[in-house]
């Protein structure tokens, strides 16, 4: 499927804010500036702990069925490892609702996604998702517009058959200590959006299980991909492609695959930051 942008619908239901109220009361609400959870899994720099062992797919605490997409505001929001499910059909349709929307500044932490989630989830700005897991992936996980700054530190995503994380905006998207399973792609840089950006992402202590390619990106832009402790299973073939450079193109056409590989410009790594196994 081609990488087009996502059209945003800012109708909001009432059983939208319901759902965020309930969570509030149940005491996992939006917490600032708090101490991560016992079940976070946040790591250090990779400098001080390169490699930090993931943490296996997690039970949920309780179950929230979702009828329209929850708000998360700057302040933030701890599901409390609930699973949350409901929206959209589950299918690759570019047109349903985010799970999630996303405030400039928010940060989404222990939360399990459960099919169908529609759009998964949207940051509109600037946003961090701590301990997130994606039980099986719609249309993308996430997708990130407006910022300059995108944090993925813990948690993993299953059955992304197109794309787990769409990079449509500027800026950099950093994914650190997670866990991808049965999918297309983890990370693309949109090739064919409205608006054309220069865009960045960084891999750190990432493990993938049967993924086509971890990341697309667009070297005609000056898109950089980064990867440090990459852990490839069940490969012994090694056709898993680290990293994909494309020629971005405009909306409405198709973005040409140029090669795959190192090249000391785009695609950022040694045959010692991958690990096959």
């Amino acid at each position: 499927m081609h990488t087009t942008p996502k059209r945003t619908r800012r109708g909001r239901a009432a059983v939208g804010a319901a759902v965020l109220a309930a969570t509030l009361v149940a005491g996992f609400g939006p917490v600032a500036n708090a101490a991560p959870a016992a079940r976070d899994v946040v790591a250090a720099p990779a400098a001080a702990a390169p490699v930090t062992i993931l943490a296996s797919w997690p039970s949920p605490s309780g179950s929230v069925k979702v009828n329209a997409t929850i708000p998360v505001p700057s302040s933030g929001l701890n599901g409390g490892m609930k699973r949350y499910y409901g929206i959209g059909d589950g299918g690759q349709s570019e047109k349903q609702d985010p799970m999630f929307e996303l405030a400039p500044g928010a940060t989404l932490r222990n939360v399990i996604i459960g099919a169908p989630a529609g759009d998964g989830v949207h940051c509109k700005g600037n946003c961090t998702l701590v301990n997130v897991w994606w039980e099986d992936v719609g249309e993308d996980a996430a997708t990130f517009t407006g910022g300059s700054s995108y944090t993925v530190d813990g948690g993993g995503a299953r059955s992304g058959s197109d794309k787990v994380f769409q990079h449509n905006g500027a800026g950099t998207v950093t994914i650190r200590n997670f866990q991808v399973e049965n999918s297309g792609k983890l990370y693309r840089a949109c090739g064919n959006c409205s608006t054309s950006h220069q865009r960045h992402v960084v891999l750190q202590n990432v493990t993938a299980t049967k993924v086509k390619t971890l990341v697309g990106i667009n070297s005609n832009w000056g898109d950089t991909a980064r990867f440090s402790n990459i852990t490839v299973v069940g490969d012994s073939g090694r056709k898993t492609k680290i990293c994909t450079r494309f020629q971005g193109v405009k909306k409405g056409s198709e973005p040409k695959e140029l090669g795959s590989g190192p090249d000391s410009r785009h695609c950022l790594y040694r045959d010692s930051d991958v690990t096959w196994r």
